[in-house]
């Protein structure tokens, strides 16, 4: 377990003072935090379908593509991520519509373009709590047969102890069965109540507080050092420029 940060040093980093904590208490505090959980897809990844397609199908087809309803592109995106092959997907879609098919296959022959880039503010938390030996674990929706393309774009991944890929369990968050086997695959370490997970979707944060995790819901890199530091982690502040 990791020491409770000084909060007097709050008002020399860049992040909210004591004021703006609202005077914290022993029954308010964040409790410390054993172990960290992340999100990857736009914590770590920046996630972003439209790379993959553009440069192939061209602006037009590539936005039919994403956003008609028709086609329902997150919500077959979703069934990848609960184990649903996309070459199922693909045949769905090619019965639909042939163009429309080939759309979708070029997203899946391109999908590494459509997460190349790291959110680097994060990635160096990342490697931060790692460097200062914190466990740390993954809970992701993503295709089991397109996760091993981030795992080698991004060498990061390999800092996680385990990564929890829903396309290989088969059940996707919100879903509460995933804290489930998230609780099963720490259990060494300690019970959900001990983690802090870190989310981009509202809806996972909502389930994963209802299965007694602390759950943060990401917004940026700097915000959630803040957070972080809050809770204990040992994490280098934000110095704020004293002159300003």
């Amino acid at each position: 377990m990791t020491s409770t940060p000084d909060l007097s040093r709050l008002d020399d980093i860049d992040g909210p003072d004591l004021e703006e904590l609202g005077g914290f208490t022993g029954d308010t505090a964040p409790n410390p935090v054993d172990f960290v959980v992340f999100d990857i897809g736009n914590v770590l990844i920046r996630w972003e379908p439209l790379l993959a397609l553009e440069p192939v199908v061209g602006r037009e087809r590539a936005d039919a593509f994403l956003t008609e309803a028709a086609i329902d592109f997150h919500g077959r995106n979703l069934r990848a991520d609960g184990g649903t092959p996309w070459s199922e997907i693909v045949a769905e879609l090619t019965e639909h519509d042939a163009a429309v098919g080939e759309v979708g296959q070029a997203y899946v022959d391109h999908y590494a373009d459509a997460i190349r880039e790291p959110i680097d503010g994060t990635v160096a938390i990342l490697r931060e709590l790692h460097e200062a030996q914190v466990p740390l674990f993954a809970v992701t929706n993503f295709s089991a047969e397109l996760f091993p393309i981030a795992r080698e774009l991004h060498d990061f991944l390999e800092l996680f102890e385990e990564i929890i890929v829903s396309g290989e369990e088969g059940v996707t968050k919100p879903d509460p069965e995933m804290w489930e086997i998230l609780e099963e695959v720490t259990r060494h370490i300690g019970g959900l109540e001990d983690a802090v997970f870190i989310d981009d979707s509202s809806a996972n944060v909502m389930s994963a507080e209802q299965a007694g995790l602390d759950a943060l819901l990401f917004t940026d890199p700097d915000t959630l050092r803040d957070e972080l530091l809050l809770r204990g982690l040992p994490l280098a502040p934000i110095v704020r420029d004293c002159r300003r």
